[in-house]
């Protein structure tokens, strides 16, 4: 009897420690479901409103605005698990709005057509058409006024584990000298780590279209002093497409072996960066196409930084990618942070058709026809260790 009593006494104790140890504990939370929410960002001079659409995950936070379409924020962690803003931005509208044109584009859709067209002319079908010169001598994603400087309509979409925006804008036929009404749309999707675009187009005229992400990134903070040149790039390209000092491609399809645009193997972006080769000189930096191996949807560059822990990893089924490296900022923006943006502060790698291509016979063909849908697809993959 005396044992069996002080049995239940030992325990009754246990249970009650174990009930005590569970009051005080900290309660687990469960991870934050996918969510999407909506505020004013701003209100451009005619009146018309921009909203910005703030997609959360239990990794990622994204912050996108219906102007441009741009990317204006993206938090994620660090190896330690503390977030930060990762891309370049600015705090509030009139920074995209009043920005010199060409601007940098921070975090932009890029469009009708990515990156440059050799002297704003391109001839489809036998017709010869001409774009606005906003790159002198030549035309810059999509003229003076792209699809960075419109506001798209937005939808928003929650489904299982990953919320979505859809994004929409129709391109009148004519407009920035293009043929074809275009209908163009962009999706962003954020699951996990990850941010995926899905980008769509239809025209009623046959035309050219190459659209494009503008984002810069800095995977050690936004507005941080050390900028991107310690950055540990990889791009999955055996060739780049050289180009002259406009910077529009010669037509070679040239091997990055033995040259300073070798980055099949990580390496530090400001490795060679200031070496004498002509292609760096023209650039004042990286600005090149690269000619990403395999066909597919495929790795099309990796970049990580030492001191956060953080890799990007950037997937597509494009044929190129451009490279970036922030030669043009030079000290006159001021960032989300309040930070001044200098050269180098910030990376661009754009998934895209090459540069010129309406003008280059040897260059995949961009043209969309009636009938047809231009559809492409690029994930931002962000971890930490």
């Amino acid at each position: 009897m005396l044992i069996r009593a002080m049995r239940t006494r030992v325990i009754g104790l246990a249970l009650l420690a174990g009930l005590l140890t569970s009051l005080s504990a900290p309660a687990v939370e469960a991870a934050p479901r996918p969510d999407i929410t909506k505020d004013l960002f701003g209100t451009l001079s005619d009146g018309t409103k921009v909203w910005r659409y703030t997609l959360t995950s239990g990794v990622l936070r994204v912050r996108i605005i219906t102007y441009g379409g741009i990317v204006q924020q993206l938090d994620a962690p660090d190896r330690h698990g503390h977030r930060t803003n990762v891309v370049l931005g600015f705090p509030d509208l009139a920074g995209y709005v009043d920005k010199n044109n060409p601007g940098p584009y921070f975090g932009a859709l890029i469009g009708r057509y990515a990156n440059r067209i050799a002297k704003g002319t391109f001839t489809l079908d036998g017709t010869t058409y001409h774009l606005p010169i906003n790159n002198d001598p030549n035309s810059l994603h999509g003229g003076t006024k792209g699809f960075d400087t419109k506001v798209w309509t937005a939808t928003p979409v929650r489904t299982g584990g990953a919320v979505s925006l859809r994004l929409g804008y129709t391109s009148p036929d004519g407009e920035m000298g293009y043929p074809g009404t275009l209908k163009a749309s962009a999706t962003y999707t954020l699951s996990g780590g990850t941010l995926r675009i899905d980008y769509g187009a239809t025209t009623d005229k046959p035309t050219v279209v190459n659209l494009t992400n503008h984002t810069y990134w800095n995977l050690a903070g936004e507005g941080t002093p050390t900028g991107i040149y310690d950055h540990r790039l990889q791009i999955n390209a055996s060739h780049y497409t050289p180009v002259d000092s406009t910077l529009i491609p010669t037509g070679q399809i040239a091997t990055v072996a033995g040259t300073p645009m070798d980055f099949r193997h990580p390496t530090p972006i400001g490795a060679r960066i200031r070496d004498n080769f002509q292609q760096l000189a023209y650039g004042q930096g990286y600005d090149h196409n690269w000619v990403v191996d395999g066909s597919g949807f495929r790795l099309a560059a990796r970049v990580s930084e030492p001191g956060s822990g953080r890799t990007l990893s950037i997937s597509s089924d494009q044929p190129g990618i451009q490279f970036y490296s922030g030669n043009f900022l030079d000290g006159t923006l001021y960032g989300t942070s309040g930070h001044q943006y200098r050269q180098g502060d910030g990376l661009a790698l754009e998934t895209q058709h090459f540069p010129d291509s309406p003008n280059q016979a040897n260059f995949p063909s961009t043209v969309l026809r009636p009938g047809q849908t231009y559809r492409t697809a690029t994930t931002f993959t962000l971890s930490a260790g």
